[in-house]
């Protein structure tokens, strides 16, 4: 304490305040000895010094007024130090404790500006969260996750969780506003958040097909003008009237969209055109779509776009419109690199893992679709307008070709004239489809083997088996890994009985694309040529599980259940085909027999029935249901069918037999004596004719009795000489066959079977001819089984 002293009572402690203080004056800092000293010292041992003024912290630099001239210091040992006091003199106090001083402070005492010694700072005081600002914090943070939630629920597909939590966001908002009234923070209500809710709602009504509450929900948004761009969900509620097909009132949303939509937003503005473009198509008013996609085109050209135009100047049959569409169409920039950068160019092994890593994900798949995308328009619209621009449709394919050409897609031409070859073929014209396709043999491997794959479907069409065979190995030796071509090769060798060459070619389709449905159906039937049937049943059912509800396929299995003797699941597999095609009046009489031979009378009588009410004119069927009711004594129904016989075969005198039989066994001998009178007519040497005749004459005691009795004698007469005659003619050949067997050294002649027969028929041939996927499958029919009445 004997530094520190007490001022005098008559000195005045704040004179010199009011004048320029030369301390704050740093222009001549650098050289201030004292100053440059002090920096190099610690606080506490700066040197002492006596201050000019008594009472102020101030000395060592005279004063000066801003008009007045500043004089710089002699030296800096008058420059007193803060705190320091003239000798004899107390030292005033002053407010300097934000500083980190205090009156009491030593001299040479350690400078504490953090105050780091007075001990730790007191705790924070903790969050009241039954106040009212922290309550809405809490519900809007509620809302917001929500909203989240929501939007991840109709990610993931579940629409209607994601309706629920909107509408429990909606309910949690509002009680949030009611809150902020009641607090008295209107003012301070959240219209993003509110805007978010309300956007998400409409959103969700949208996606679960609730239209109108969707539109009320966008109303409420389009109505409230706090909300920034509200115009712009005008496009929504258009988009919601284009689902219900209110075309007029989409387009009045879209236009509307469109005038509040301002012209810095290029991109919204060609969608919302594109938009009015194709509701004017689904209304048929083709020129004004029109006028929308050329707008578009000339201002931000897509694939869209152009394919559309082309089918609205399609639609109106303009010729120069369509040309110049199609133009338009394959001039639109795609915006993709060149794919050259996937292909490894360099040894770098760094380089080839980077390319590795990118040639197959998310932005290549997506180049790719647009690519594919872009080719198919380019493809359908060719296809569409050949025929319609040129006066033929070859001059118009040729056109399109040369246009294909001289644009980006050129490597597209060749297909262009495989698809012309194909529509010469849909026409008949087979010459000129093959003229067209001959000219690919010298072209590039690819476009070669699908140009010769179809030449191959062509020759097998017309029968000429060595051409098939031909133009199948040449379209494998340009792509072995074509599996049309390996199909169309091993049906050239089915026809000609190498069944096991056949199984292999089809094979190796199958190791190529084992989704070649084609070959995997060829190669049950070649298993079933070779007796294999349990490998094509195998084949068939995996044939099944691709190829959903096909008829042809569950019938093959049906076939083949049947001949492995398990008739109850061919039945069921019959069913099935059944409830597919259920008027197919085939596979309804093999029900029928099924039953029939499992002994279920009535079953097969139903099936027999419904065969014959789609198809009267099956003489197996006919012949069964005739003598299904003569068996059980109802010879009334069983005339209709037989006389339908007859209507068939009128020829077959043994219809017209059962006929009179019916009306006989039925006691009607009036009507069965007329009807052996009429067969009398057509066939007079009928002998079972004449023997009914002479018996119905002679029981109702006609005078023709004698008439009949003499023709029946003479008619048996000639029918026991014509009989010798046959006799006598079968063992003169015989003798002869017998006399040759014993010439011949050894050699024996092989005994040709009859084929099994069974409800699906031979060998029929179903190629379907696609550019770069043509294929040839065979089917394999069997002949209908008839059965015969005793």
């Amino acid at each position: 304490m004997e530094n520190v002293h007490l001022a005098v009572e008559d000195e005045d402690l704040y004179s010199g305040y009011n004048d320029f203080n030369s301390t704050f004056f740093t222009e001549e800092l650098e050289n201030d000895i004292g100053f440059q000293q002090a920096l190099r010292t610690s606080q506490g041992r700066r040197p002492l010094m006596t201050a000019k003024l008594p009472g102020t912290a101030i000395g060592g630099r005279p004063l000066a007024s801003s008009f007045g001239s500043r004089v710089p210091l002699a030296s800096s040992a008058g420059r007193p130090v803060t705190g320091a006091v003239q000798e004899g003199a107390a030292r005033p106090m002053t407010s300097i404790r934000a500083a980190g001083y205090t009156s009491t402070m030593m001299r040479g005492s350690t400078f504490d500006t953090l105050g780091q010694h007075r001990g730790p700072a007191p705790p924070l005081e903790g969050k009241n969260e039954d106040g009212p600002e922290e309550k809405i914090k809490i519900m809007e943070k509620k809302v917001n996750d929500l909203i989240e939630e929501s939007c991840m629920a109709y990610s993931s597909g579940a629409s209607q969780l994601a309706l629920e939590k909107a509408k429990e966001a909606r309910r949690k908002e509002q009680a949030l506003v009611r809150q902020r009234e009641q607090s008295g923070t209107a003012d301070h209500i959240n219209l993003d958040l509110t805007y978010s809710v309300l956007l998400n709602l409409a959103n969700q009504y949208e996606h679960n097909e609730m239209y109108p509450e969707a539109l009320n929900t966008y109303q409420v948004i389009v109505k409230n003008k706090m909300f920034n761009n509200p115009g712009r969900l005008k496009v929504n509620m258009g988009n919601i009237y284009f689902q219900q097909k209110n075309y007029p009132k989409a387009i009045k949303f879209y236009r509307m969209a469109l005038d509040q939509i301002s012209n810095a937003h290029k991109e919204m503005r060609i969608k919302i055109m594109q938009n009015i473009g194709v509701v004017f198509l689904r209304m048929g008013q083709y020129s004004d779509a029109i006028t929308s996609f050329e707008h578009i085109m000339r201002e931000s050209p897509n694939i869209t776009t152009g394919y559309n135009l082309v089918l609205c100047n399609y639609a109106t049959g303009d010729r120069e419109g369509m040309k110049k569409a199609f133009q338009m169409l394959i001039s639109v920039p795609l915006g993709i690199d060149d794919e050259d950068k996937y292909i490894p160019a360099t040894d770098d092994s760094s380089t080839n893992m980077v390319i590795d890593a990118i040639k197959n994900d998310k932005l290549y798949q997506m180049e790719r679709d647009k690519k594919a995308q872009a080719e198919k328009y380019i493809m359908t619209t060719a296809k569409l307008i050949a025929p319609a621009i040129e006066t033929s449709f070859a001059s118009g394919f040729d056109w399109c070709v040369d246009m294909v050409k001289a644009s980006q897609y050129v490597e597209l031409a060749n297909d262009l004239e495989i698809n012309k070859a194909i529509t010469y073929l849909r026409q008949k014209d087979f010459n000129q489809a093959v003229e067209t396709l001959k000219t690919f043999e010298k072209k590039d491997s690819r476009v070669k083997s699908v140009a010769a794959t179809n030449l191959s479907f062509i020759y097998f069409l017309e029968k000429d088996y060595d051409q098939a065979d031909r133009y199948a190995d040449l379209a494998m030796n340009a792509n072995r890994y074509n599996p049309a071509a390996l199909v169309n090769k091993g049906n050239t060798v089915f026809v000609k009985q190498d069944y096991e060459k056949a199984a292999e070619f089809f094979k190796e389709a199958l190791k190529n694309d084992s989704s070649c449905t084609e070959g995997l159906y060829n190669l049950g039937l070649t298993y079933k040529r070779l007796n294999r049937l349990e490998d094509a049943l195998d084949c068939f059912l995996k044939l099944n599980a691709i190829l959903r509800n096909s008829d042809q396929v569950m019938c093959q299995i049906a076939d083949l259940y049947e001949q492995l003797g398990d008739l109850q699941q061919a039945i069921e597999w019959l069913m099935q085909v059944i409830s597919v095609t259920p008027t197919d009046p085939h596979i309804l009489a093999k029900l029928g027999k099924l039953h029939n031979d499992e002994g279920e009378k009535s079953q097969a009588l139903h099936y027999y029935s419904e065969s014959f009410r789609y198809f009267p004119s099956n003489i197996n069927v006919i012949t069964w249901l005739g003598a299904y009711y003569l068996d059980t004594q109802f010879c009334e129904n069983a005339i209709q069918y037989f006389e339908r016989a007859t209507l068939i075969q009128p020829t077959q005198v043994k219809w017209q037999l059962m006929v009179a039989s019916c009306y006989r066994r039925s006691g009607n001998y009036q009507k069965a004596l007329e009807t052996y009178q009429n067969i009398h007519r057509k066939f007079p040497d009928n002998v079972e004719c004449l023997r009914f005749l002479v018996r119905l004459s002679t029981d109702m005691g006609l005078k023709e009795v004698q008439d009949y009795a003499t023709k029946l004698k003479k008619a048996e007469k000639t029918k026991e000489i014509q009989e010798q005659r046959v006799r006598s003619g079968r063992e003169s050949s015989s003798r002869g066959r017998r006399g040759s067997r014993e010439g011949s050294a050894g050699i024996s002649t092989p005994v040709l079977t009859s084929p099994m027969k069974s409800s699906i028929t031979g060998i029929f041939i179903f190629l379907t001819s696609a550019v770069g996927a043509s294929a040839s499958g065979l089917l394999e029919q069997a002949d209908k089984s008839s059965a015969h009445c005793s």
